[in-house]
């Protein structure tokens, strides 16, 4: 894998959120990037986002209504679709949030959990 992180279902859409909630409406590569850069801090694997990754993942949450579109000019002067967060978004965001925040407690306790003692 070269250092780099597979993203988990459910977790684009948890990225995508935060990210839009952090910085404001922005367009699919930018978001991608973002997401990219975030990845990257503190040595952790990179992540790596194509268009055949986070677009079907910006419809899907454009259907379900957490995040709204619509068309501008990006930074380099060409037209492109901006998405915000909405208000349904932003429950989806504080519930998902909490329910990985649970999965990984859950795990970590797990994963750090002594042996148990053998009979003999």
């Amino acid at each position: 894998m070269g250092g780099e992180a597979e993203i988990r279902q459910g977790t684009l859409a948890l990225m995508v959120l935060k990210t839009l909630e952090m910085l404001g409406p922005m367009h699919g590569y930018g978001i991608a990037r973002r997401i990219e850069q975030v990845s990257r801090q503190r040595g952790g694997p990179r992540v790596l986002l194509n268009y055949g990754t986070l677009y079907p993942a910006l419809i899907k949450l454009e259907q379900e209504g957490a995040i709204a579109a619509r068309w501008g000019m990006s930074e380099n002067n060409r037209r492109a679709k901006f998405y915000s967060l909405t208000a349904a978004g932003r429950k989806m965001l504080a519930r998902e949030t909490r329910a990985w925040r649970r999965g990984a407690d859950m795990l970590n306790r797990f994963l750090i959990a002594p042996a148990p003692e053998k009979a003999e």
